[in-house]
């Protein structure tokens, strides 16, 4: 044990328990902090505590902390609002305890809170964000109210799309291509940083060192951007079919977000909205990740193909495909 302690809030999502784990298994005591009255799974060595946004109950679960992370978030709601008192709210509330218990704080935003990368180009970190939809104005906004309430060092992280085991987002493109089927529905030649969950994690246990006053800003993401249809070869590769591309018209596409607007109103969570079309249709999603590289000494590790690989796997043995 190296005798620091974190707080991680949403360590049974996603990136929170590859992040509370990589804490773990560097030596770290780890507290990960959820909503009362939830049985949700946690990872093995983690000790639990529940709190709501509530003032008190947020600094209590903190207290002690050298470093509190912030995974927390909402990614998919039909109701605006929703976005705001989680990503918003949420991140003031974790921003406010950190400072009553005077630790750092690491917030984990998104890529989207910039929006598509210029035609030929790549986003960076002092790029004008220009959000497409709520979540991306939300997860800004979240970054707005941290750089407002922080008294302390802080450092926000923008992972570019995730995937990797527990990942849900990419769970249907396997489970279509499992059946041979292969979809491309965004615009031709559209690329993508993409980013191993297990990488992002390193990326924010790096974030965690002594770091100098004020706050940092990083891109994270794989240096190689891969187009659309390279991941979806990938995924062929995973699942042992061969690759045949399905291109999906526009209209069609059009069309299956309207009807997932209509599927929100009978409480069924669509794979694709009008907040799924705006990003289909933006173009591409290419970031630097020299910052990281050059600050954090961060390079991500994880090569496409096996990423994809491993995360088909872990989908099998966990029942999900």
């Amino acid at each position: 044990m190296n005798g620091r302690s974190v707080s991680v809030t949403g360590v049974s999502g996603l990136v929170g328990w590859h992040v509370a784990t990589a804490f773990k298994d560097a030596g770290w005591r780890v507290r990960g902090i959820v909503r009362p009255g939830r049985a949700l799974v946690m990872p093995d060595g983690i000790e639990r505590y529940e709190a709501t946004l509530d003032r008190a109950q947020m600094e209590a679960a903190c207290a002690g902390s050298d470093v509190v992370v912030h995974a927390a978030g909402l990614t998919r709601s039909a109701d605006p609002s929703a976005f705001a008192r989680v990503n918003v709210d949420g991140t003031r509330a974790v921003a406010e305890a950190a400072n009553r218990v005077g630790a750092r704080m690491i917030y984990i935003s998104s890529q989207a809170a910039l929006g598509a990368s210029p035609p030929g180009a790549e986003s960076g970190e002092d790029d004008p964000p220009r959000p497409l939809n709520a979540y991306g104005r939300s997860k800004l906004e979240g970054e707005q109210a941290l750089r407002a309430e922080s008294r302390l060092a802080w450092t926000i992280l923008r992972p570019s799309s995730i995937y990797g085991p527990r990942d849900r987002q990419f769970l249907p493109l396997f489970r279509a291509a499992a059946r041979g089927r292969f979809w491309l529905a965004g615009r031709a030649g559209m690329s993508l940083t993409l980013v191993h969950v297990r990488d992002l994690a390193t990326a924010v246990l790096l974030s965690a060192d002594p770091a100098p006053s004020g706050g940092r800003v990083f891109l994270i993401g794989h240096p190689e951007p891969a187009k659309a249809a390279d991941v979806l070869q990938a995924i062929a590769d995973a699942v042992g079919r061969r690759y045949r591309p399905i291109t999906v018209p526009r209209v069609v596409v059009a069309a299956a977000a309207l009807a997932g607007e209509l599927s929100w109103r009978v409480g069924y969570t669509p794979l694709i909205d009008r907040a799924r079309l705006a990003e289909l249709s933006a173009g591409s999603f290419v970031c630097s990740v020299a910052r990281a590289r050059a600050q954090l000494g961060f390079t991500a590790a994880t090569d496409l193909r096996d990423g994809m690989a491993e995360t088909w796997q872990w989908y099998r043995a966990a029942g999900w495909a």
